[in-house]
């Protein structure tokens, strides 16, 4: 079966991930189901089972079903009727698919491992995914923009495609911005190096994963096991599993999670986990199926692009303003000896009289020098309001059409400084 597998992996270019073996009712063969992503398919979940059984010394006959993960559970019956009727593993025929219906006997003493349920297609209301389900099962009101949970009845839960958004706050360009007080709030966001290592990082980003759910309920994962799972370049992801307990007091469940960071983009990112939970004494019946419905899983990039781009339409413009304001500050350093200059020529050509607004006196001569500077320079001193929360107010020089997008943007936080409210030894 080994072997099998092994050809399966080479072929899908993913490595198949599979339950425990059992064996088929009333013979000498054994099976194991497994689910891979093939990727030489457009990435295309796929289910399948592996039977083998020994025909001779030192001799096995070995066999394969396999079909799209989302009619896998409809298909494989009629596929295993028709396998047995021309192959005979063992030199004993099964006399139907009933053979492995979810009820075989224990192999060697173990508890064996059913197969999966047959699923039916249930889509999200905003058309953002679709998932397979078993009857009996249900996906709760709540799900969208590519997002869900299964609930089965006797505590199973699958969940799917759950998103966070992620900062990494090592990213030169965050780093820069620092300095202005322009960080992005973190308040809903996990926290960490896009880069860390998540075969060693998982536990943290799980518990803040968690406790971002609102679940701070400590958990303990038992017999743990992770490996990395094959991603594309720019995007890594780990597969974790073992027995969770203590998880909000549902006692223990098995559990099988794939945590994946992704989309890239000035120090934010996506972060996305997939995860079942079984009661362990459930776990050799509803493996299978819980398997069977993750790879099921299928999601409408498209709704979910666009519902993203409206929700995330704001905070591009802010990391978009907040960027400019930056380049506009380190340009505005290395032309400063421009500025100067420029400020003289002003000086002996403004006969204009400036006036504070306070009407008691003239502005200083450097203030008005400044503000016709700022006018050939084509630049604008801008006032930012409650600097990182802290109530601190600060000023910038800036290109007229950076101060522009930060007013537009957010204009409680920014607001343009007339000549007359220049701080000398800041803006001149």
């Amino acid at each position: 079966m080994s072997k099998v597998l092994r050809i399966v992996h080479n072929n899908c270019g993913d490595k198949p991930q599979i339950g425990k073996v059992f064996q088929f009712k009333g013979t000498h063969t054994e099976g194991v189901f497994f689910t891979v992503t093939n990727h030489a398919l457009g990435n295309t979940p796929v289910a399948g089972l592996v039977i083998s059984a020994a025909s001779g010394p030192h001799q096995v006959e070995a066999a394969l079903v396999s079909d799209k993960a989302s009619r896998f559970g409809q298909t494989v019956n009629p596929m295993l009727q028709q396998l047995f009727g021309v192959w005979h593993p063992g030199g004993q025929a099964a006399s139907s698919s009933s053979a492995f219906r979810g009820k075989t006997a224990p192999s060697g003493g173990g508890t064996a491992t059913a197969g999966p349920a047959q699923l039916h297609t249930v889509t999200l209301p905003d058309r953002s995914a679709s998932v397979g389900v078993p009857d009996g099962w249900n996906v709760p009101e709540g799900g969208g923009g590519g997002s869900m949970g299964v609930m089965g009845p006797h505590g199973e839960m699958v969940f799917l495609n759950l998103v966070r958004g992620g900062i990494d706050q090592n990213d030169p360009q965050l780093r820069s911005l620092a300095r202005y007080g322009s960080l992005p709030n973190t308040q809903g966001h996990i926290v960490s190096p896009f880069n860390v290592d998540l075969t060693r990082a998982y536990p943290e980003i799980i518990k803040q994963f968690r406790h971002l759910n609102g679940k701070d309920t400590p958990v303990n994962l038992q017999n743990s096991h992770v490996e990395r799972v094959a991603t594309p370049r720019g995007e890594q992801c780990v597969h974790v599993t073992g027995n969770i307990v203590g998880d909000d007091n549902h006692g223990t469940n098995e559990s099988n999670i794939v945590l994946c960071f992704g989309d890239y983009q000035q120090g934010n990112y996506g972060v996305h986990v997939y995860q079942s939970l079984i009661p362990v004494e459930l776990a050799d019946r509803e493996r299978a199926t819980a398997g069977a419905i993750m790879a099921s899983f299928q999601v409408n990039q498209g709704v979910v692009q666009r519902q993203a781009n409206a929700m995330a339409a704001p905070g591009i413009a802010a990391i978009h303003a907040i960027g400019a304001a930056a380049a506009a500050q380190m340009k505005s350093a290395e032309a400063a000896h421009d500025i100067q200059n420029a400020s003289e020529r002003a000086r002996q050509n403004s006969y204009t009289t400036h006036y504070s607004n306070t009407g008691d006196g003239q502005l200083t001569q450097g203030g008005v020098n400044q503000s016709f500077a700022n006018y050939l320079l084509d630049q604008t001193v801008v006032q930012g309001n409650d600097i990182d929360g802290s109530g601190a107010v600060g000023h910038a020089t800036v290109w007229n059409a950076t101060a522009d997008a930060l007013v537009k943007h957010d204009p409680n936080r920014y607001e343009i400084v007339d000549t007359p409210n220049y701080w000398k030894g800041v803006d001149y």
